[in-house]
């Protein structure tokens, strides 16, 4: 019996994969090692420790779209992790609750994820105790990923010096700044680096992060569980796309951050 609402995406997942690898497993009865694996895969659990940064006014879908696929992996430890264990109001005004602080938080953990703002990146960009900790995780992390600005955390850290990297459109320049070579897609995989672009598209990043830790076909039973088929209304998802009064729009919105950003990741270098 399901006791919440992870216990039942994991076991729908198991029990959904388990039904599309035996209908494969029967569709090839001649190959025998292909049976062995098909088999194998859907009994298969790991034991990850994920650690999910949490912080005042971050964006509250940056975090819940990673955070459902990684509730999906059967066997893994999500924590939501946050300087004290105070609910964080995210900044449309969620509130998000921790489950460890960064002193609670597992020393070694096989994904560090951090989600993306405005302001409130902005601040945990600046305090201490927030790149430290991204910092100390991330350098030993097994994946280091992000959505949206997170990635300018993840640069404010140093962890992504060297490496290819996408945020939100109207600041994935910024990463320059930060040591990174700015790449327009809706994820950059760079070894074990893994960020996500603006928003949205931690929906994605997520997916894509279930391939890497488990393969593709468990990723696409989590993705037919959540009926992730987007048909967006309007094709304005896109600056290449969107009317040019909406983007003047957002570009203004980031006005601000952008410089903010400048200054705290060239003074921090």
């Amino acid at each position: 019996m399901f006791t919440g609402r992870r216990d039942f995406l994991m076991g729908a997942t198991k029990a959904l994969a388990g039904v599309l690898w035996r209908r494969e497993r029967t569709e090839s009865p001649g190959d025998t090692s292909a049976q062995i694996q098909l088999a194998d895969a859907p009994l298969r659990e790991g034991n990850e420790q994920i650690a999910m940064l949490l912080y005042p006014q971050c964006t509250a879908l940056d975090f819940i779209g990673p955070q459902y696929a990684f509730a999906c992996l059967s066997g893994a430890t999500v924590h939501q992790v946050a300087g004290t264990m105070d609910p964080i109001v995210t900044d449309t005004g969620v509130s998000l609750i921790p489950t460890a602080t960064f002193d609670q938080c597992p020393r070694d953990v096989d994904v560090l994820f951090v989600p993306g703002g405005t302001d409130g990146t902005l601040t945990a960009m600046r305090d201490d105790a927030v790149v430290q900790f991204v910092a100390d995780r991330g350098g030993r992390a097994r994946w280091v990923t992000s959505v949206c600005t997170g990635s300018l955390l993840l640069g404010a850290a140093g962890l992504l010096r060297g490496y290819r990297a996408t945020s939100h459109w109207a600041a994935r320049d910024l990463l320059v700044e930060a040591g990174a070579t700015p790449t327009d897609a809706r994820v950059v995989v760079d070894r074990n680096r893994v960020t996500g672009a603006g928003v949205s598209a931690g929906l994605d990043l997520g997916y894509v992060l279930l391939s890497l830790l488990r393969d593709q076909r468990y990723a696409e039973t989590v993705q037919l569980m959540a009926e992730y088929a987007p048909q967006p209304p309007f094709d304005a998802g896109s600056p290449d796309t969107a009317p040019q009064a909406a983007k003047t729009m957002v570009e203004g919105m980031f006005t601000d951050f952008r410089a903010g950003v400048q200054y705290t990741l060239r003074t921090t270098r």
